[in-house]
């Protein structure tokens, strides 16, 4: 579904991707994770236009995107949905009505329709019954959920993931690990998260992608992973303060 080839990516002359090549299967839950800094969210930002590519290709489902002009990035914008570390919520407006939003924009739906639609879809994320709730007036894993119901509003075949589970506590974050795993078991959805949580990461990915000095070090199963004799794998998934990754610049 995504194909990633020699992508490089530098900011101020400072390399942050230098050559990461990365596929993702379809309907496959991918995790993408590394230290702070190393690329991870810029990574998944290139899917959706929000980066360039310095040099290197982007594949979405057989088509070539990193060349595109900025017009066609409205049609994979609507292929490709992502969720933000932050809600990115309007405070003004009720639940339902941030889900409704995308509906009466892109698909044409008039206010009441398009929130009859939009009950329907927190629903699918638990949230029945606070749709009439306004953002400050829940909890941050209920504005996450809330999100992720308005991401799916155009029914994207692929939805990003930047650091879903911050911040929240444990239980929530659990929630949020369900839905996204619901949502490529029930609706085969493409999914690639970008986290730091390793109780996520072992607990419903598929694959994990591990990225290191620019480039993808590991890739495989939770089972392979942990198994890896990598020295940088093993610091990573054991939390160790030394080891290799304390090498300056990444």
């Amino acid at each position: 579904m995504i194909r990633m080839a020699g992508v490089h990516k530098a900011f101020g002359g400072k390399p942050v991707l230098a050559g990461l090549d990365l596929a993702v299967a379809r309907g496959e839950v991918l995790f993408v994770v590394g230290t702070s800094g190393v690329g991870k969210s810029v990574t998944i930002k290139h899917l959706v236009g929000l980066l360039r590519v310095d040099a290197g290709e982007i594949w979405l489902d057989g088509v070539r995107i990193d060349h595109l002009p900025e017009r066609a990035y409205g049609d994979i914008r609507r292929r490709v949905a992502m969720v933000f570390q932050s809600a990115t919520l309007f405070d003004a407006m009720t639940l339902a009505e941030n889900v409704a939003l995308p509906l009466r924009k892109h698909r044409g739906l008039g206010a009441t329709a398009a929130l009859a639609d939009a009950r329907r879809r927190l629903a699918e994320v638990h949230l029945d019954g606070l749709a009439d709730r306004f953002p400050a007036e829940v909890s941050d894993g209920v504005r996450k959920r809330a999100a992720i119901a308005r991401a799916l509003t155009l029914e994207p075949e692929v939805v990003l993931f930047d650091e879903p589970t911050t911040g929240l506590d444990p239980q929530s974050a659990r929630r949020i690990d369900r839905l996204i795993r619901e949502l490529a078991d029930r609706r085969g959805v493409t999914a690639m998260v970008v986290s730091h949580d390793l109780a996520s990461i072992f607990s419903i990915a598929d694959r994990i992608a591990l990225i290191y000095q620019g480039r993808v070090r590991a890739c495989g199963t939770p089972a392979e992973i942990r198994a890896s004799a990598d020295p940088v794998v093993s610091q990573f998934i054991h939390g160790r303060a030394t080891g290799p990754m304390e090498t300056p610049g990444f």
